[in-house]
């Protein structure tokens, strides 16, 4: 990766057992942690900075705005810790990890933004606890790795690996709002359902001024990712900064049509990237970002990075999630046979229907990646326990279902490897990942963080805003939508809404995956392209960095035993 942070709770002589000091652009020892840090931006406003003083030292990777002048935010944080300890953190804001040795309080550690939007990997397999960004570098330190077989699971029935898991047992990550210590992990309270009243559109029209506004520091030629969404339109019509736009899909489709529009509405020049090999292509330039955790799918730009013309690039990845409730669970009403969300909430959801919904779960799919491969559980019993006990662990820092609902799916969020990607190689900001904004979500209720209220707060920054609607969204109201969607499908004379990515399956095969990345797999080959591609991102993942010690995935190749596809399937589904 262009951007690492890699460090050890020991000295430099136990950092150089496992890294060469001339990777990093930077090394800081401490009394009790000795970290590296690499990034081409190191010490611009607003990213990664570094210092070492008299009373310790500190790094901070990534994005991230501090109270005050100070320039350096790594500076601020060691010094503001020492008077107000962890309420320092609380102060912190971006999308970061920092890292911590205060000589004078003896404190070390390893804390992340409060909704993880960094991963922070680490392994205690060696004798020295070593956490790092890049999970591959981590992963390659441990002695004899085994494969997490759970954790594989999640990731190939429902695109991710959820809670702190990864493909590897003696590999973990930072939970959601957490630190590393030397001796264990602790939780933090920064992130936590309080909701009350207050003028919810106008405090955030106010808050994505205030974001924005920070955001427009980050140097050079500025870009964004857009789409024909709502969600960065509003960074496009605040930025005029913004010289370049980009829009992965082929020049006639609605959603590169919408977003066209944009660009033209705010004088900013516009390119579409055509979907061809690169969109799926699964090499190092995307599978390295998915972490071995997360489905490399969701890096739509990855192929296109060299084309991209900018040294700060902004995206409206989450806002979603965060301003419109994505993970709250809707009430629904049969319309000819299809659930159709009315726009209210759901009074009492069922947490795992919910979840498996919106993580994209298909029971179909797992049944025949069962039946392929040598997994001999019920997919679905398993999903739904995992998904039911990483719900359950959420719940203590929310007050109701609705709540954990987005507090657990922000924790497991699928689309991060977009981020983590772009991040690498761009300045990139995060919007959603403010702290304001973030403190509004965790106030604002439930049934006010929708696309109403979001929208209401753009059009107060911008009256213009919705001038354009997204070609999927020409109402107001959600269920007119719905109901117009679903008659569009259904009525052979309309013509349907276009989905907004590409047809992977379409260019899956117009590319020749199965002979290109799965030869030696045969038994996979008739899955969906999107389960077929989890299987490459796993393979590929862990050889870039075991290539030497594991030749394949155990549990990929085809079941031996006659009688385990009746085991697997429910009564209901079993050959008569």
């Amino acid at each position: 990766m262009n951007r690492e942070l890699f460090g050890v709770f020991g000295d430099v002589e136990a950092f150089e057992r496992f890294r060469s000091r001339e990777e990093f652009d930077a090394v800081l020892a401490g009394s009790t942690v000795t970290v590296g840090l690499r990034d081409p931006d190191l010490g611009t406003p607003g990213w990664s900075a570094c210092h070492s003083g008299d009373a310790g030292c500190c790094c901070i990777w990534g994005e991230v705005y501090v109270p005050g002048d100070d320039s350096n935010a790594a500076r601020w944080l060691l010094e503001q810790y020492e008077t107000d300890g962890r309420n320092a953190l609380e102060r912190l804001n971006g999308s970061y990890l920092a890292v911590l040795d205060h000589e004078v309080i003896g404190d070390a550690f390893v804390v992340t933004d409060p909704v993880r939007s960094r991963e922070c990997f680490y392994t205690t397999d060696p004798d020295v606890r070593i956490f790092g960004t890049d999970a591959a570098e981590v992963a390659r330190t441990i002695t004899k790795p085994t494969f997490d077989r759970d954790g594989i699971l999640e990731f190939l029935h429902l695109g991710l690996m959820l809670g702190e898991k990864t493909a590897v047992t003696e590999l973990r990550r930072l939970p959601i709002d957490s630190r590393l210590t030397p001796t264990s992990v602790d939780s933090l309270d920064r992130f936590r359902y309080q909701p009350t009243e207050f003028d919810y559109v106008g405090e955030l029209a106010d808050r994505l001024e205030r974001a924005l506004e920070r955001r427009r520091s980050l140097p050079g030629r500025k870009g964004v990712l857009l789409s024909a969404g709502y969600d960065s339109r509003i960074i496009l019509s605040q930025l005029p900064e913004i010289a370049h736009s980009y829009t992965v899909g082929s020049p006639d489709a609605q959603e590169v049509r919408g977003a066209r529009c944009l660009a033209s509405q705010y004088d900013t020049d516009h390119t579409a990237f055509s979907p061809d090999e690169r969109y799926l292509r699964p090499d190092e330039s995307k599978v390295r970002y998915s972490q071995g955790i997360k489905e490399s799918l969701h890096i739509h730009h990855a192929g296109y990075t060299d084309e991209i013309d900018a040294e700060t690039m902004y995206h409206g990845l989450l806002c979603d999630t965060f301003f419109r409730g994505h993970f709250t669970a809707a009430e629904t009403v049969d319309v000819v046979g299809k659930r159709v969300p009315t726009g209210r909430l759901d009074p009492d959801p069922d947490p795992v229907e919910t979840l498996l919904e919106k993580f994209g779960y298909s029971r179909e799919a797992s049944l025949e990646l069962a039946d392929r491969t040598s997994f001999d559980v019920d997919p679905e019993a398993f999903v739904s326990e995992a998904v039911a006990d990483e719900f359950d662990a959420r719940k203590s820092r929310a007050n109701g279902a609705q709540n954990a609902l987005s507090c657990c799916g922000i924790a497991n969020q699928p689309s991060v490897p977009f981020h983590t990607h772009l991040s690498d190689h761009f300045v990139t900001s995060f919007l959603a990942t403010d702290r304001e904004l973030i403190d509004w979500h965790l106030r604002t209720p439930p049934a006010h963080r929708t696309t109403e209220t979001f929208l209401r707060a753009c059009e107060l920054l911008d009256s213009d805003v919705l001038r354009h609607r997204p070609p999927d969204r020409p109402h107001d109201m959600t269920l007119l939508n719905e109901i117009e969607g679903f008659f569009r499908r259904k009525v052979p004379l309309l013509s349907s809404f276009e989905p907004p990515w590409p047809d992977r399956t379409t260019l899956f095969d117009r590319y020749e995956l199965d002979r290109h990345s799965l030869a030696d797999l045969e038994n996979v080959h008739g899955l969906p392209a999107r389960h077929k591609l989890r299987v490459i991102d796993l393979r590929s993942w862990v050889q870039s960095w075991a290539a030497s010690r594991v030749r394949s995935l155990p549990w990929l190749q085809p079941e031996h035993d006659p009688t385990a596809e009746s085991k697997r399937r429910p009564d209901s589904l079993r050959n008569p």
